[in-house]
């Protein structure tokens, strides 16, 4: 089902934002080359402590997960691009991260991710990361600028394929962006391909999670082992970036916003 949000509760919902803003922030500071994913999950499980928030992953339990996550941050490493489930790992020089934090402050929830290079790039791929995650944060910002009252889901899933198309990436609509408020994942689905003018229209109080994510060089994915890690199917790198964001009568506004 699929709600709208009173202007009340959408200003209840900015202290989520910025307390995901804020562990995304220190999560990615903590981040370099001899650090263990363990630990980056540790920084973000003691803010969350801290903070008297509560984690949407870690007894995260869908049908298309192994067991319930375990782990209150996703890291996901190079070939990996979602739900990259935090194991005994050190980070090294070059790394494409990508780190997706979901948490619930006073009852209601924020989502967002980011992607970057750990450390110092590794010869020869320094552009070439730097275009894959610069093509996902483009490419949000592309959806959110479309995510105003009168268009259509479908206008931001086709703002964010333009972007994707125009560098040559593929995309896969498997995963994508979805409703966000009590909980973590809601109506209605957000793909990153879709058709201009089709889909839910957009109305003041929507609140929903924009995340783009594109492969170097495939839109296939499989499941690693470990029953959660979605990894690129050719082993090629992946970059993933979203902000949840509310639609207003003013234009969209973005609750995860980063300072």
């Amino acid at each position: 089902m699929i709600e709208l949000r009173t202007p009340r509760e959408i200003e209840e919902m900015r202290p989520a934002g910025r307390f995901v803003a804020e562990v995304l922030t220190a999560v990615r500071a903590a981040a370099a080359p001899g650090v263990n994913l363990l630990e980056l999950d540790e920084v973000a499980h003691k803010l969350i402590r801290d903070r008297g928030a509560e984690s949407c992953y870690i007894d995260y339990h869908p049908s298309f997960g192994a067991m319930p996550f375990g782990k209150v941050i996703c890291t996901s490493v190079n070939d990996a691009v979602l739900h990259g489930l935090p194991y005994d790992y050190a980070l090294q020089d070059g790394d494409l991260l990508s780190i997706d934090f979901a948490a619930s402050v006073n009852g209601w929830v924020s989502d967002s991710a980011q992607s970057f290079v750990v450390g110092n790039p590794l010869p020869g791929r320094a552009e070439t990361d730097a275009r894959l995650i610069r093509t996902t944060e483009v490419a949000l910002d592309a959806g959110i600028a479309a995510a105003v009252a009168g268009n259509k889901i479908g206008d931001i899933s086709a703002a964010i394929a333009e972007v994707a198309l125009a560098e040559g990436y593929a995309i896969n609509t498997d995963f994508g962006g979805h409703g966000v408020g009590r909980t973590m994942h809601g109506d209605p689905h957000v793909p990153n391909n879709g058709r201009k003018g089709r889909g839910f229209p957009l109305k003041p109080g929507l609140v929903i999670a924009i995340e783009p994510w594109f492969l170097e060089t495939t839109d296939e994915i499989w499941t690693d082992p470990d029953g959660w890690t979605l990894r690129s199917a050719d082993g090629s790198r992946g970059a993933h970036s979203e902000h949840t964001i509310a639609i207003t009568a003013d234009g969209p506004l973005v609750l995860t916003a980063r300072v």
